[in-house]
């Protein structure tokens, strides 16, 4: 696979939107000073911006003009910021992108600029996490709002988007994040490999299958959710956005921090229930059973004992089968495609189906 191809294309949609991003007008509209620092401090680390990227790719997919979309990829790239903003505070992480997590950064800041005692310092900084990823939500929306008033797109086709995003798509996302701080606390064997698969979706496909389908709808010009394309899009995506995730759950256990920007074992430590860990349970004998159950989810876990369930979690076949789930979930997604002509677009869409599950961060 040219991986190298993608990465430069990627590279491009990026510059696109991370220019549209950082133009004066939005730059000048957050304030004061901290909430600017803020709502752009990610944005200012970078990301792979596979997102909007994805929805330019399939607008192109279908016969459209990605340029006239360029809002509505920005307004997935910040869609998405916001929701990690927050999930940096709800997993307790102080890394992503190779820096500071927000309410990380701003706590420190707290005490440098303002003399902060700790215990305020920590709640400023997650107060203004909090408020970073509201400021951030909204401007997502109002970005979408954009592509309504350029005359290029029917605003009625806006609206259905703008409705779609803000509770479909977020409702089922933020169910996700609910059932994953609460399974932290289930007993591992009390869940299935369904349940996980559920919570794999919602966290993570179902913002992949809007992407999807938003690019594909956008680059048709249609109000029509049955559109053979936009359903073949959206289930591809979707699909391959749940690849994503079991890819990103192995590398938060064996992937390289300096390549992934954020803490590897903090998943350990939060005691997420993934696939690896119900199905290295499953498989585990009592001894391995409460070692595991001992270590994940224990907030105070040394580095050896992190170190030790890492490599129970491989010994008992838990990465490799996740792998191996992965790997199947984008195979199946590839059929989707099969209806969609053949362009770059589609072998860009292609590339980026195999690269979910091979990528290293």
């Amino acid at each position: 696979m040219d991986y190298d191809l993608l990465i430069h294309e990627l590279s491009i949609r990026k510059d696109k939107v991370y220019n549209y991003l950082n133009s004066t007008r939005f730059q000048q509209t957050f304030s004061p000073q901290h909430i600017h620092d803020s709502v752009y401090s990610y944005i200012r680390y970078g990301g792979k911006a596979l997102r909007p990227s994805v929805l330019m790719f399939a607008c192109g997919a279908v016969g459209g003009d990605e340029d006239k979309i360029i809002p509505a990829a920005a307004a997935i790239e910040i869609f998405h910021t916001w929701t990690i903003v927050h999930d940096d505070i709800i997993d307790r992480d102080h890394k992503r992108r190779g820096g500071p997590t927000i309410h990380e950064e701003f706590r420190q800041r707290a005490i440098k600029e303002f003399g902060y005692n700790e215990n305020d310092a920590k709640h400023y900084g997650t107060s203004i996490a909090i408020l970073a990823g509201d400021m951030q939500q909204g401007w997502a929306v109002s970005m979408l709002s954009e592509l309504g008033l350029n005359g290029d797109i029917n605003p009625t086709l806006v609206l259905y988007l703008i409705k779609d995003f803000g509770m479909r798509m977020q409702s089922e996302l933020i169910e996700g994040q609910v059932l994953d701080i609460q399974y932290s606390k289930e007993p591992i064997e009390s869940l299935n490999e369904e349940q996980i698969m559920k919570v794999m979706w919602k966290k993570t496909g179902v913002l992949y299958e809007f992407t999807g389908r938003a690019g594909a709808m956008l680059g048709l010009n249609t109000l029509d959710t049955q559109h053979p394309f936009v359903k073949a899009i959206s289930s591809f995506t979707g699909k391959c956005g749940t690849a994503f995730q079991l890819q990103d759950d192995i590398l938060g256990i064996i992937g390289d921090e300096k390549k992934l920007g954020k803490p590897v074992g903090s998943d350990i430590r939060e005691g997420k229930r993934t696939v690896i860990v119900s199905h290295a349970f499953k498989n585990a004998n009592n001894e391995q059973k409460h070692k595991l159950s001992k270590i994940i989810g224990n907030q105070q876990a040394s580095e050896d004992e992190i170190n030790e369930a890492k490599n129970l979690l491989i010994e008992l076949g838990g990465i490799e089968w996740t792998r191996k789930l992965a790997e199947k979930y984008i195979e199946d997604s590839l059929q989707h495609l099969d209806i969609i002509p053949q362009s770059k677009y589609k072998e860009l869409l292609l590339l980026w189906a195999d690269y979910m599950v091979k990528r290293k961060f």
